[in-house]
């Protein structure tokens, strides 16, 4: 933008403006805040009144939390040629619009548009549209009018589309019949294996409780010792 224009900067998300601070980062100064020493604060709003060239910058918005948003390159020239491009991120896919122009009428003069330095062609009105544009479009742009001058260069940042993830498909809920016939397996299986199950649970229960040999000289001599410990006690 030209020198002395009046630009108002506005914070906004999800049409509310609450809680937003305008900051900005130039060659003079790093994170200062609208009101304080440049630009008019109003509410999450800032408003600068004649901008100057020294005052363009990268511009950015920042909440309470600390969240912030996508930073804005604006320049701000003194001589007789911009280039009007888009400050705010575009997408792939998108179609995008360059404007040289000068600070006198006329404005739609033949104009030379240039990509990191290299010519991209040239247009009789001083408009130009980049259709589609994908990752290899970013870069620094500029114009050039033969008989005014050149702009300053403008960066044009191109972000990818956000991405979709399909909601995950649910399985779908067991149907009656499957229900039944897994009943059916199960009552089989019971009744197939449990008999079994049992008698070998009351074969080693009753082998448990049948003494061996050696286990019955253990319990009497067992006994015996707690008769004798019984008798000792009762004498005293």
């Amino acid at each position: 933008m030209f020198e002395g224009q009046f630009v108002s900067l506005n914070c906004e998300e999800d049409d509310s403006s609450a809680g937003w601070t305008l900051r900005r980062n130039t060659t003079r100064e790093i994170r200062t805040q609208c009101g304080k020493d440049w630009g008019r604060s109003a509410g999450s709003s800032c408003n600068i009144s004649h901008i100057a060239s020294w005052q363009g910058g990268v511009f950015w918005c920042e909440s309470r939390e600390g969240a912030t948003s996508n930073p804005i390159n604006i320049s701000v020239t003194g001589g007789p040629v911009i280039l009007q491009s888009p400050v705010l991120p575009v997408m792939e896919g998108d179609d995008v619009s360059l404007h040289c122009k000068t600070k006198t009428p006329p404005s739609n003069l033949t104009a030379a548009f240039y990509k990191d330095g290299s010519l991209i062609r040239t247009e009789p009105t001083g408009h130009m549209t980049i259709h589609h544009v994908s990752r290899s479009d970013e870069g620094l742009y500029k114009c050039h009018i033969g008989s005014h001058g050149e702009s300053p260069p403008s960066w044009i940042t191109v972000t990818g589309k956000p991405t979709t993830t399909a909601p995950p498909t649910s399985a779908a809920p067991p149907t009656a019949s499957n229900s039944l016939q897994f009943v059916f397996r199960l009552l089989y299986h019971l009744v197939m294996f449990c008999p079994y199950c049992i008698s070998t649970v009351l074969m080693l229960w009753f082998r448990r409780q049948t003494p061996s040999p050696h286990s019955r000289v253990g319990l009497r001599h067992s006994s015996l010792i707690k008769l004798i410990v019984r008798a000792g006690s009762g004498e005293s």
